[in-house]
């Protein structure tokens, strides 16, 4: 499959400025879920509609069966910001998978992106709170069940099969994901699928892509066609050449034949998308989160119309 080559903001509130995209060099919108509105919207004005589709991600005060557990047999600490259910919610998983054949029976976006798709926790942050889960019983059991390993507390489980506990957990990852996009491309197997991810690279936070968050490049490569890291710079306390220095790396970690789309966020712009347009390898495509205002003045629209053209004369010499 061919794998299209778009820019554009995501959020509910860029529709208000999807007539303005063309003209600024964007040619898709990204949008939570399977939003009727943000459809029409798109093709009225020629414009790729993409999903943004909720996966393991809920309101904890009003499920707290869905909060994964600890090390210490706990549920993990949470704020207001939080991803990662337990796993071995299967009405929960039943509940998201209904939710997604619902959209694809009614809709045929041109892209679905998986989002939320890891282990508890949040990475949006400088200082991010990483805790080891998902140790309930059924968990457990499961993680026995699967590798043949005789063990039944958290401690010894990391203690003595840390690299086996790790592996697992990036396997029901990516395990999910495979599910998810067998049914998707049961229904329109031209859809391109996305996921968005955890921005660090495989080494920081001795390894917590892996090791906490259970994303693992080469394990979801199979199921995914765009790999989206979410390069919140002034949010994770991070320089705005972040997303230039990812780009940079991912020949270390990107699995081949397939493409890094990063998200930015408004918040950074316009040096975040400048330092972007000219890294080398190129992006494929780019999104902007919160992305609406860049569309409303003449020299936010400037900037980046120039920056989406580097881009693509970039990839057209590469």
């Amino acid at each position: 499959m061919s794998l299209p080559l778009i820019f554009g903001p995501y959020g509910a509130s860029a529709v208000a400025v999807v007539h303005m995209l063309r003209r600024a060099g964007a040619n898709a919108l990204w949008f939570h879920g399977f939003d009727p509105e943000a459809f029409d919207a798109c093709e009225k004005h020629g414009v790729a509609a993409c999903v943004e589709f909720p996966t393991f991600r809920a309101d904890f005060r009003a499920r707290p069966e869905l909060v994964p557990i600890g090390v210490d047999g706990r549920p993990i600490r949470y704020g207001r910001l939080v991803q990662g259910v337990c796993l071995s919610q299967h009405a929960f998983l039943a509940e998201i998978e209904a939710a997604l054949l619902t959209g694809l029976d009614a809709f045929r976006p041109i892209g679905i992106w998986l989002d939320y798709l890891t282990y508890g926790g949040w990475f949006e942050v400088p200082d991010p709170d990483l805790q080891e889960s998902c140790f309930c019983p059924a968990c457990v059991a499961e993680f026995c069940e699967s590798t043949g390993i005789d063990a039944d507390r958290p401690g010894q489980i990391l203690a003595e099969h840390a690299d086996v506990w790790r592996r697992h957990k990036c396997e029901r990852i990516a395990g999910y994901a495979m599910h998810c996009a067998k049914l998707i491309r049961a229904v329109n197997p031209n859809c391109v699928i996305g996921a968005y991810m955890c921005p660090w690279l495989p080494d920081e936070f001795d390894e917590a892509l892996t090791r906490i968050f259970a994303q693992d490049y080469d394990l979801l490569a199979p199921a995914v066609d765009v790999f989206t890291p979410l390069i919140y710079a002034r949010k994770s306390g991070r320089s705005a050449d972040w997303g230039q220095a990812v780009l940079e790396a991912s020949g270390g970690f990107l699995p081949a034949g397939r493409k890094l789309q990063p998200i930015l966020d408004v918040l950074d712009f316009p040096e975040s998308l400048e330092a972007v347009a000219v890294a080398s390898p190129p992006p494929w495509g780019l999104q902007v989160f919160g992305g609406a205002e860049t569309f409303r003045d003449a020299d936010s629209i400037a900037i980046f119309s120039r920056c989406v053209e580097r881009i693509r004369a970039a990839l057209a010499g590469a």
